[in-house]
């Protein structure tokens, strides 16, 4: 299958390309800039597109492959600037409708659980969409848009909504990739939050094989949780993360306070991807 990936050089991208190749895929990693020294593993053709210049034909660059990818979305872990609806909404709008408008067949979208907003508790994909900041809004608002377009122009959606992943090539910024650099420096002490909050957690290369599964499952239409389904408090992670990494460290509780941009305590319902998953076996 010819594949095109948009945001193949990020955190997610360059585990799904690695993961598309492994399965003998045809792909097309697409980036802002061609890199020398790929971050992932195998043969990719890479081209170069900023999707956000509008002067630029993306159908004559990368053609219409049996399936676009598309996870780039600039700007992230900044979950409350308005560019995401001023900017990359629009711009998302005008590429895919470009794309599809030149006969592209599937299309599998990465979303976001916040999509979901402020709501506590088990978060399956029937639940009502309440974005509660821009980067929600603009992904929700986005998937409306191509559900819309769905039904004018022949071609199939796959929208995934990614939870919190982690993994190689995760922002320098998150929890992690933090606790990380704190035990290489040999630091006594982690500052974080109470660590009680929920959370539904995933390793990235995990989350590309369920993406790579979707992109290989046709007939599987519409939205799916890319998620663990187990709830998870941050503390809990964090000890995991020290036993795993053999390191012995004094967590300073409480010192940041809880974030206010998202609810104490939720996970994804992965029910349809599990009956996708069971059917393959």
């Amino acid at each position: 299958m010819k594949v095109v990936v948009t945001g193949a050089s990020g955190f997610v991208g360059r585990h799904v390309v690695t993961a598309l190749i492994a399965r003998g895929h045809d792909v097309t990693a697409v980036s802002r800039t061609v890199r020398e020294s790929a971050p992932w593993a195998g043969p990719a053709r890479q081209i170069a597109l900023d999707l956000h210049d509008p002067s630029i034909d993306p159908v004559s660059l990368i053609g219409t492959p049996d399936l676009l990818i598309h996870l780039a979305w600039p700007g992230l872990p900044n979950y409350r600037g308005l560019f995401h609806i001023d900017r990359n909404l629009p711009d998302d709008c005008r590429f895919l409708r470009r794309m599809v408008d030149a006969g592209l067949p599937r299309l599998l979208v990465t979303g976001t659980c916040f999509e979901y907003g402020m709501q506590d508790g088990a978060l399956a994909e029937d639940t009502p969409t309440l974005p509660d900041n821009p980067y929600g809004v603009a992904k929700n608002t986005l998937r409306l848009y191509l559900q819309s377009l769905c039904r004018e122009q022949a071609f199939s959606l796959q929208w995934a909504r990614l939870f919190y992943l982690h993994g190689p090539g995760q922002n320098p910024n998150s929890l992690l990739a933090q606790l990380d650099a704190a035990i290489d420096r040999g630091d006594e002490v982690f500052p974080m939050s109470g660590g009680e909050q929920l959370r539904d957690y995933l390793p990235v290369a995990d989350a590309a094989s369920l993406l790579v599964t979707l992109a290989e499952s046709p007939d599987a239409q519409g939205v799916f949780n890319c998620c663990s389904g187990v709830p998870v408090s941050v503390r809990r992670l964090v000890e995991r993360h020290l036993h795993e990494r053999g390191a012995s460290m004094r967590l300073e509780l409480g010192r940041y306070a809880y974030p206010d941009h998202e609810p104490f305590a939720f996970w994804g319902v992965r029910a349809r991807l599990d009956r996708l998953l069971e059917a393959l076996a």
